[in-house]
């Protein structure tokens, strides 16, 4: 049907269409933050004279999301193929790893990260950015475990079971048949945990990394005026969190009309 024409060239892939959604997600959201600088200059004192920190402040909260949710999805993904292990040792490392995580702050994540991570294992150099990262990396990747493994679980069988009897060995059956299908599966629930990422990035602001909140909060603890800057910080959160939302649904619909005109 001619509403679920792809806008693509007929001749690209499943990859190609999906790598030049992506990069029009990235452009997109660069495209944002500068039009976020521009327009928070246009607001009234202290917010005006100060747009130039809080549109850095965005940009690093931007950062920061991309990278700890990338490392996530990887953990997520290793985590789930260790719950799902036939391996014993690998379940239990995969189960203690989900049973922690989930089971605990992630403030308290935030600072062992950035506090009790560097001197056990001290050859380790990172500055702010690094720990944060990996604290939100390890949290979101064990709520992104469980989604990625119920996708799994949720690829039929006879699917499985096909792909055997036309001659592929396992490797290749997980990798064409499995992935594909549980990405899809998972994707609504991973992209709520990278958009509830965004917005956990804020308890980075406790170890000193200076992102959005942490701007919101220098500027009151300057001027001594707290609404100005705290409103500030959540109208640019709230964009920043619908643009992600749009940019997912739109990633999502590309793979609903991919599979129904496939």
């Amino acid at each position: 049907m001619a509403f679920l024409r792809s806008p693509w060239p007929a001749h690209w892939g499943r990859k190609q269409r999906s790598t030049a959604t992506m990069t029009a997600a990235v452009v997109g959201m660069v495209l944002v933050l500068w039009l976020l600088a521009r327009l928070v200059a246009l607001a009234p004192e202290p917010i005006g004279g100060n747009a130039q920190a809080f549109a850095d402040g965005a940009r690093m909260t931007v950062e920061l999301t991309i990278v700890s949710g990338l490392a996530g999805v990887v953990l997520g993904t290793l985590a789930a193929l260790g719950k799902l292990s036939r391996i014993p040792p690998l379940r239990w490392i995969a189960n203690f790893y989900v049973w922690v995580i989930r089971g605990t702050p992630l403030l308290i994540q935030v600072f062992f990260a950035y506090f009790a991570l560097p001197q056990l294992i001290p050859f380790v150099k990172m500055e702010e950015f690094g720990w944060g990262s990996v604290a939100l990396a390890l949290n979101v990747g064990a709520y992104n475990a469980e989604a990625i493994r119920a996708g799994l679980l949720a690829v039929p069988k006879g699917q499985l079971e096909a792909a055997r009897s036309l001659g592929m060995n396992r490797w290749f059956t997980f990798i064409d048949v499995t992935v594909p299908q549980a990405f899809k599966i998972s994707l609504p629930a991973l992209v709520n945990n990278i958009v509830s990422l965004l917005k956990d990035s804020s308890l980075t602001s406790v170890i000193g990394l200076v992102e959005l909140t942490n701007v919101a909060d220098q500027l009151r603890a300057k001027t001594y005026i707290a609404t100005q800057p705290l409103v500030a910080s959540a109208v640019i959160y709230l964009l920043l969190t619908t643009v992600m939302t749009q940019f997912s649904g739109a990633l999502e619909r590309r793979f609903d009309i991919e599979d129904k005109l496939s």
